[in-house]
C-alpha cells in the first residue's frame, strides 16, 4: 500500500513538473513575442525624429504638428520601456495594463503620423526629397513588421492564457504565480490601420 501511495505521489509530482515546464515555455514565447514588437517599435522611434528633421525645412508653418509627433513618439517610447520592464517581473509577462498603455500611446502616435503625412502631401519639394522617400520606405517596412509582430505576440498570449486557465494547469499556474498576459488590442477602428507613409500613391 505504501508503495502505491509513493508511486502516486511521484507520478503527481512528475505531472506537475511537466505542466510547470509547459507554462514556462509558453510564457517565454509571450516574452519573446513582446521583445520582437519592442525591437520594431524602437526602429520606428529612431526613424521618426529623422522624418521630422527633414520636414522642418519644408513645413515651417506646421511646427505644432511636428512637435506633437515628437511628443507622441516620446510618450510611446516611454510606455514601451515600462511594458518591457513589466515583462521582467516575477510573473514574467508584460501585463497589468502595461500593454494596454502602450497600445493607447501607439494609437495616438499613429494618428499623428497619419496627420503628418497628410499635411506633407501639400509640400511638393518635401515629396521629392530623396532622404524623405527613403525614410518613408523604411517606415512602411517597419509598420508591416510591427503588425506581424503584434499578431505573433497575441497568438502567443492566447496560447499561454488558455493553458494557464485550464485544469489542472491552473493549479500549477496559481501556485507559481503565472499571471495572465495582456493582449495587444487597439481601441478604435482608425488605430487598426497603419499610418499611410507614401506620397502620391492611392
Amino acid at each position: 500500500m505504501e508503495w502505491i501511495i509513493l508511486a502516486l505521489l511521484v507520478g503527481l509530482a512528475g505531472y506537475g513538473i511537466v505542466i510547470y515546464n509547459g507554462l514556462v515555455a509558453l510564457r517565454n514565447r509571450v516574452r519573446n513575442g513582446f521583445s520582437q514588437i519592442d525591437v520594431q517599435l524602437q526602429r520606428r522611434y529612431d526613424l521618426i525624429p529623422n522624418l521630422v528633421d527633414i520636414a522642418k525645412g519644408y513645413m515651417a508653418h506646421e511646427r505644432e504638428t511636428l512637435e506633437a509627433v515628437i511628443a507622441a513618439r516620446n510618450r510611446a517610447q516611454s510606455a514601451a520601456q515600462r511594458a518591457a520592464g513589466a515583462a521582467g517581473d516575477v510573473a514574467g509577462t508584460p501585463g497589468a495594463g502595461a500593454v494596454g498603455e502602450l497600445a493607447s500611446a501607439e494609437a495616438a502616435l499613429g494618428g499623428l503620423l497619419t496627420r503628418f503625412f497628410a499635411l506633407a502631401e501639400a509640400y511638393p519639394d518635401l515629396k521629392a526629397n530623396q532622404n524623405m522617400a527613403q525614410l518613408q520606405e523604411e517606415l512602411a517596412s517597419t509598420e508591416n513588421r510591427i503588425a506581424f509582430a503584434r499578431q505573433a505576440y497575441n497568438d502567443a498570449v492566447m496560447a499561454y492564457n488558455t493553458r494557464r486557465e485550464q485544469f489542472p494547469d491552473s493549479l500549477v499556474a496559481n501556485s507559481f504565480n503565472f499571471a495572465a498576459a495582456e493582449l495587444w488590442q487597439l481601441e478604435n477602428a482608425e488605430a487598426r490601420q497603419a499610418p499611410r507613409v507614401s506620397f502620391g500613391k492611392p
